[in-house]
């Protein structure tokens, strides 16, 4: 396997970069958000290429040359963070988190209550629930858990 870095996008954020990055949250989606039908997915695309474009800080993880992973901070807030299903359990998550923390400050961060995994993720980094919201940011009845540290 190829070795593994990871690189904050400086300037312009490259539509090859941004359809990458597009397509691995999709492949994430897709094995970790199981509550969502494809019709909710599609209809999520496009804010996710806005987020991309305009989050303050866009961090990317790279096998080689090919983008494996990103998260993305606004403030003092993790606004999201994806990786390819290959990479999932081999502790990127956790480098990643911890840069976000160490690095940009971060003590904050949302995560759908259906996402188990990510929830679990989350509280075992000292994150710990402040809020709920019954629904998602589009109005979907996909609560919300306001988590921050």
């Amino acid at each position: 396997m190829e070795q593994m870095k990871i690189q904050e996008i400086q300037g312009n954020r490259d539509s090859g970069l941004l359809d990458a990055l597009t397509e691995v949250w999709n492949e994430s989606v897709r094995t970790s958000h199981h509550f969502l039908s494809e019709p909710d997915i599609e209809q999520l695309k496009p804010y996710v290429d806005m987020a991309l474009r305009e989050v303050e800080h866009l961090v990317v993880v790279y096998c080689g040359q090919q983008a494996k992973g990103f998260m993305g901070i606004q403030g003092d807030k993790v606004e999201m963070l994806f990786l390819s299903p290959e990479c999932t359990g081999q502790g990127w998550g956790s480098i990643l988190v911890d840069r976000a923390i160490g690095s940009y400050g971060a003590t904050k961060v949302d995560v759908n209550e259906q996402n188990d995994q990510a929830t679990r993720f989350y509280l075992h980094k000292g994150f710990r629930t402040m809020s709920r919201d019954t629904l998602d940011e589009q109005g979907n009845p996909f609560p919300i858990l306001h988590l921050t540290r």
